[in-house]
């Protein structure tokens, strides 16, 4: 499951356009879960380029709603990125490194 994982966060965040933006949301959301119109607030985004990310998140699997398609249900961290985040940050110093990094 890790080198899958590995393979797909090294496409969504470095091989497709918007990667530093799922990015964003991946970090955001493991700080505490939050509905579409909130992560557009804290992040500074359209809220329509949220929902974009956020469709192709779930749509991989990486976060997850378990509310389903109710009006501000938030979103979580799947439990799989959940338990192997550190993947997630390996790749995203790789693939998106920061300042001092």
């Amino acid at each position: 499951m890790s080198a899958a994982l590995r393979q797909l966060l090294w496409y969504l965040l470095a091989g497709a356009r918007g990667g530093a933006n799922r990015a964003r949301i991946l970090e955001t959301l493991k700080e505490r879960p939050y509905n579409a119109h909130q992560l557009a607030e804290r992040l500074g985004l359209d809220y329509r380029t949220i929902r974009h990310h956020l469709d192709l998140l779930l749509k991989n699997r990486l976060i997850s709603r378990p509310a389903g398609d109710a009006y501000a249900a938030p979103y979580f961290l799947s439990q799989i990125l959940e338990a192997n985040f550190a993947i997630f940050e390996e790749v995203r110093r790789k693939a998106l490194p920061r300042e001092g990094e």
